[in-house]
This record gives C-alpha cells, sequence and structure tokens, in this order.
C-alpha cells in the first residue's frame, strides 16, 4: 500500500471514463435494459435496475432515455437479448483485471477482448485466475463532515468506512446500497458516487511507468461497446497520477 485506501483508485478510474460521456451513457443504457429483462421493470422489486436507474441519473442520463430502456427491457418496446459474462486478464506489473461485458454477439466481444489485451501488454487469464481476488460491494462516495458521515452510514447499516484526501469511501453489502446512500443524504453529506461494484482485496502498487500502461489497457478495455466496467486492484500514488494527469 502506499498511502491510498485500497478502493480510492475506483474514482480516478471513474472519472477517466466520465470523460467519454457519449459511450458512458449508452452503457448506462444498456445496463438499464438488461436489467429491466432480467429481473422486470419495477425497480421496487429488481435492485438491479434500481441501481442501473440511479447510476444512470448520476451521470444525468436524460429520464426519456431511462424509461425507454425500462420499456425495451421489459418488453413493452422491442429491444435486444444481452449476454452478460466476465473476463479475466493481466495487466502490466501484475495487476488483475476483472471485466464485465454486456453483448449481443459474443464472439465479438471475445475478439475485442482479446485483441485489446494483446495490443496493450495484457494477457488473459483462465475462469477463475483472477475473480476470487474480487468482492460484490455497495460503494458510496461522499462529500460531508466526519462525525456527520460516521454516524449517517453507520446508522444506513455500512460495514466500513474510509477516508479519501477530502471524502469518505463507504462499503456495505450490495443489497444495502439504497438505504446507505438514502441516510447519507438524508444527513446533509454530498453524495458523489454511489454504485454496485467490485472490490479488490489486495492492492498492487504502481510507479509512473506501470501506471500509464496499466491505465491504457483499462482505457481501451473501457473504449469497447461490449465493457460494461473494468474492475482492478491498482494502487496508484496521489503523486503519480498528478504526474499521469
Amino acid at each position: 500500500m502506499s498511502g491510498h485506501s485500497k478502493w480510492a483508485n475506483i474514482k480516478h478510474r471513474k472519472g477517466r471514463q466520465d470523460a467519454k460521456r457519449g459511450k458512458l451513457f449508452a452503457k448506462l443504457i444498456k445496463g438499464i435494459e438488461a436489467a429491466a429483462r432480467s429481473g422486470g421493470a419495477d425497480p421496487e422489486g429488481n435492485p438491479s435496475l434500481a441501481t442501473a436507474i440511479q447510476k444512470a441519473k448520476d451521470a444525468s442520463v436524460p429520464r426519456d432515455n431511462i424509461e425507454r430502456a425500462i420499456a425495451r427491457g421489459s418488453g413493452d418496446a422491442e429491444g435486444v437479448d444481452y449476454e452478460e459474462f466476465w473476463y479475466e486478464g493481466y495487466a502490466p506489473g501484475g495487476v488483475a483485471l476483472y471485466v464485465h461485458i454486456l453483448t449481443d454477439n459474443r464472439n465479438r466481444a471475445a475478439a475485442e477482448v482479446r485483441s485489446t489485451f494483446t495490443k496493450n501488454g495484457g494477457s488473459l487469464g483462465e475462469p477463475g485466475s483472477v475473480a476470487y481476488l474480487f468482492e460484490q460491494k455497495g460503494y458510496v462516495l461522499v462529500t460531508g463532515d466526519e462525525d456527520t458521515v460516521m454516524m449517517a452510514a453507520l446508522d444506513g447499516g455500512a460495514d466500513d468506512v474510509e477516508e479519501a484526501g477530502d471524502q469518505w469511501e463507504i462499503m456495505c453489502a450490495p443489497g444495502d446500497l439504497a438505504v446507505v446512500r438514502s441516510s447519507l443524504e438524508d444527513s446533509g453529506a454530498k453524495v458523489d458516487q454511489g454504485d454496485v461494484t467490485q472490490i479488490a482485496a489486495i492492492s498492487v502498487p504502481l510507479n509512473a511507468a506501470n501506471a500509464a500502461k496499466v491505465l491504457r489497457l483499462v482505457d481501451a478495455l473501457e473504449d469497447l461497446d461490449d465493457v460494461q466496467e473494468v474492475h482492478a486492484n491498482f494502487d496508484i500514488p496521489d503523486e503519480v497520477i498528478a504526474e499521469l494527469e
């Protein structure tokens, strides 16, 4: 570790992804459609859909786009059948990558992901090679007073609170994300991000050279239309992030 919490780089990755707003909107809409198709159109009874809708709202996806995606997914409008699966692999420096795929063409997704790993100095692993390093968690990034955030997080049922510079990272069970987020918002804390994500148990610290290579591979994977998210266990010190940016 390098002084970072083991989740701090999620914020860095998310910021890079948000810069590609057009692609981000498309991925969020696809996630809503897939969640509605698998669990129904009512977010009250479909936690995956509720999370997908909230992510889209956080990214300022227009309400009409969200509603049309729900309609397509639930069968009220013509939509697409998406297949969901994961790829596991490694980036330079020994960083583990856990890649979430949502696609209507598995062969295309497989070819593009494999090619992207190869061209950017990474390597695909066997199923199970890195999945064990990650655990699905609810994640909330907030700005607020320490006592207020701590109390609201605990009241909401959070498992852990970590300082992240001038912000706070809160971990909870995936199913508790909505309750924890609501408790924080009710307290007056500013929620900057809320998501169900994959948290790595072990981090790999990176120097500037390897950090640049890893981020290049992650960015290339995130540019693929069939890739929803790329989860990684890198830890980049603040001074290296500043140098890269």
